[in-house]
């Protein structure tokens, strides 16, 4: 008989941390190659294990919602190039107790792809867009799909999406004095801008010391131009969000270098591959896939949620120039 599932609080770590957040990975292929991710384009690893089925996906997230998870964020590498997306996005919102259902996506399919993935229960989408200008977007992204990326962010707004976010990653000398023009982009559009700080991986250091830049300039910008800080929700990411009243865009600043940056942590990350990862930046991951097999073992991969979370650390070591075990950000989600 299988064990009783235990009637458990939210999932909380030893540093009094909840845990509303899931992003989870479904592939970490990607067709774009990123300077400050795949600059070589995806390179598979060997290794034969393939990808989470649909069951198995279904089964993590079951177990994460029964625990107090409401938003689940499907990721990549490019989550799109799954040919069952859609109906990844179906199961999870059919999920009781998901509320929120998100993805991330480098935007190329976008056009074609969005109306059946809100038709499907897909909330929320961030859209990762570099640049404003074409060839800057072609020298970062290795590919020259601007104008595909852009009318999917358009097809978005006309299917239904009351906003989108755009993640724009800061690279010193190729976009991190272009605020300006980002800024008239999104006067007149429901667009959040999420600049990002580039964050050090082990395939990435070289990248990382030519062009890291502190995003506390734009936060200083911002401020001195009279935008204010919004409350930050329980589900929220990490970001820092502002809003202008002469704006109908928002500016989301994430800063993975300042202090206390991972006091505010709320998210638990899952790889394609099954394995759970207590941060971006930590160890090689805990391997859930062996009790994803079928749906008596929920009580038994609850309690290796609950008790693996108790491993976690209070930060991650990035001030140390140390980036854990994680390659590349398309490796586990980003």
């Amino acid at each position: 008989m299988a064990q009783k599932i235990q009637n458990k609080f939210q999932l909380q770590d030893n540093f009094q941390r909840k845990f509303y957040y899931l992003r989870l990975s479904v592939t970490d292929v990607c067709n774009f190659k990123c300077q400050y991710c795949l600059p070589d384009g995806y390179q598979p690893s060997g290794k034969s294990h393939s990808f989470l089925a649909l069951e198995e996906i279904q089964r993590v997230v079951r177990a994460f919602a029964h625990c107090g998870t409401t938003k689940v964020r499907l990721t990549g590498g490019e989550p799109s190039l799954r040919k069952d997306f859609s109906d990844i996005i179906h199961t999870v919102a059919q999920t009781k107790g998901i509320v929120k259902v998100a993805t991330t996506t480098n935007g190329y399919r976008m056009k074609k792809q969005v109306k059946d993935w809100k038709q499907a229960g897909l909330t929320h989408i961030n859209v990762s867009m570099d640049s404003l200008d074409p060839r800057r977007f072609y020298q970062i992204t290795g590919e020259n799909k601007f104008f595909e990326v852009m009318a999917g962010i358009e097809r978005a707004f006309e299917v239904g999406f009351e906003q989108v976010k755009v993640n724009v990653v800061l690279l010193k000398g190729l976009n991190s004095d272009v605020l300006p023009d980002f800024l008239f982009w999104i006067k007149d559009r429901p667009i959040q801008l999420r600049f990002i700080e580039l964050m050090q991986t082990g395939e990435m250091d070289r990248l990382f010391h030519q062009h890291h830049v502190s995003g506390v300039s734009i936060r200083n910008q911002l401020i001195a131009d009279g935008w204010l800080q919004k409350k930050r929700l329980p589900s929220d990411g990490p970001a820092q969000v502002y809003s202008h009243p002469d704006y109908l865009g928002e500016v989301g600043l994430i800063m993975p270098y300042e202090k206390d940056f991972c006091a505010s942590c709320n998210r638990l990350r899952i790889s394609a591959k099954g394995k759970l990862h207590l941060c971006l930046f930590g160890e090689q991951g805990v391997d859930l896939r062996d009790l994803l097999q079928q749906d008596s073992q929920l009580p038994f991969l609850i309690d290796r949620i609950h008790q693996q979370l108790q491993t976690k650390a209070v930060s991650h070591y990035l001030h140390d120039g140390n980036s854990g075990m994680t390659p590349n950000l398309a490796s586990i989600g980003g």
